[in-house]
Parts: structure tokens; C-alpha cells; sequence
């Protein structure tokens, strides 16, 4: 019988920073923003306005002095207490190394910093790897969304409410 081996840990990741998006990173934003999505896109222009915006925060996750992983937009309104996250994207090779937990529990600090009671999102009703991360991370579907998307596909509506 051949000896057990040694359980290895798995390979070490660089720490996942995330921060407020600035000027300097337009160029990513909208390069993984083309990438990332077929349909309903951010323009460069939204995304500058944004940068800018009282009414919402581009974040931008980073590893090894300014690496760019990923991204995500959260919208406030004014009156409500009800955050949206309205983007979320991470850079293929970034993806189930904790980037997007990253992004959405900066992004959960920034409506709670706000004093709002809860952070909305919508999904495509196809896209099992983000429902799977957003229920681990204590999401519920609260909608079904038919024909929610330019392309037509169907979508969800998934909230967290702050305790």
C-alpha cells in the first residue's frame, strides 16, 4: 500500500483590493465591459459619467500593484434606501478566485455607508455562476423578470437586506 501524500493547500492567490474606480481606469473599465457583455453595455461615456457621480460608485478590484481583475457599478437614488447593483464583471482568468465576493462586499459597505437597508441586483435567469455566487452570499430572489434584457432573455431580481 502506498503511502498517503501530504493534503497540498491550494495555490496562494494574490489578495483582492477593491477601491473607488478613478479617470485612470477608464480604459479597462470599458475594454472588460466590451468583453464581458453582448448586450447592455455601459459606454465610455456612462462610464465617465459615473466616475464623477453622486448617485453611484464604479469600483474596480486589483491585485499585485494595480492589476485590474474586475469591476462593479452600484446606483443610489435619491429618497431610497435601496441600493442597486447594476454591474459586476471580473476578467475571465479572475473568476472563482473571489473577485466578485470581493466586489460585492465592497459594494454592500458602500450602500451600508449610505444608510441603505438592502442591495438589489438583476441576473440573467441563465447565468447559474453568478445565481450560485449571489445565493452563497445570501441573496434571495424576490422577482422573475420576463423579457428583461435587450436581447430578450429572461432575468431575476435578487436582494440583500442589511440587519
Amino acid at each position: 500500500m502506498e503511502p498517503a501524500r501530504p493534503l497540498r493547500p491550494p495555490p496562494v492567490t494574490a489578495a483582492v483590493r477593491v477601491r473607488r474606480a478613478e479617470i485612470s481606469d477608464l480604459d479597462d473599465l470599458v475594454a472588460l465591459e466590451d468583453a464581458s457583455f453582448a448586450h447592455d453595455r455601459l459606454s465610455r461615456a456612462q462610464y465617465r459619467r459615473h466616475l464623477d457621480s453622486e448617485t453611484a460608485q464604479v469600483l474596480v478590484a486589483s491585485a499585485n500593484h494595480r492589476r485590474f481583475l474586475g469591476t462593479a457599478v452600484v446606483f443610489f437614488r435619491k429618497q431610497s434606501r435601496i441600493a442597486r447593483l447594476y454591474s459586476i464583471a471580473t476578467k475571465p482568468e479572475s473568476q472563482g478566485k473571489g473577485v466578485g465576493s470581493a466586489l460585492i462586499a465592497a459594494a454592500e459597505l458602500a450602500a451600508r455607508a449610505r444608510q441603505c437597508k438592502s442591495l438589489r441586483l438583476e441576473v440573467r435567469n441563465d447565468n447559474t455562476v453568478a445565481i450560485g455566487l449571489y445565493e452563497r452570499l445570501g441573496y434571495q430572489r424576490i422577482a422573475q423578470l420576463p423579457s428583461y434584457y435587450e436581447d430578450g432573455a429572461d432575468g431575476y431580481r435578487y436582494e440583500k437586506a442589511f440587519i
